[in-house]
C-alpha cells in the first residue's frame, strides 16, 4: 500500500503528524486513544477500498456502471471515516491548541 497507493501515502503522512503530535502536545491516554481510532480507522478504511476495487477490476476489467457504483460506495466509506477522523481531530486538539495559544 505504501509503495503504490498515492491516498494511503497521505493518508499514512497524516497518522504520522499525528503521532507527532500526540507526543508534542502530551494528550492525555482518553485523547490519545481517540486519534489513534481514527487514524486507524482511516487506513483501514483505505485498506478495504483498494481491496475492492482491485477485486472489481479483476471480476470485470471492462468498464461496467455496476462496478463503479460499487468502487464510488467503497471510496464513499473512505471519505465518511476521513470527516469523522477530521471532526474527532478538531474537537481533541482544540483544547490543547487553544492553551498554547493562551500562554504566549
Amino acid at each position: 500500500m505504501l509503495k503504490s497507493e498515492r491516498n494511503f501515502q497521505l493518508e499514512f503522512l497524516a497518522f504520522l503528524i499525528n503521532l507527532f503530535l500526540i507526543f508534542y502536545l502530551n494528550l492525555s491516554n482518553v485523547d490519545t486513544a481517540l486519534i489513534l481510532i481514527v487514524s486507524f480507522g482511516v487506513l483501514s478504511a483505505e485498506i478495504l477500498n483498494t481491496a475492492i476495487e482491485k477485486i472489481c477490476d479483476f471480476i470485470q476489467p471492462g468498464f461496467d456502471k455496476r462496478i463503479g457504483f460499487i468502487k464510488d460506495i467503497s471510496a464513499g466509506a473512505v471519505v465518511l471515516m476521513t470527516v469523522a477522523s477530521v471532526i474527532v481531530g478538531v474537537l481533541v486538539y482544540w483544547k490543547y491548541i487553544e492553551v498554547i495559544l493562551k500562554s504566549t
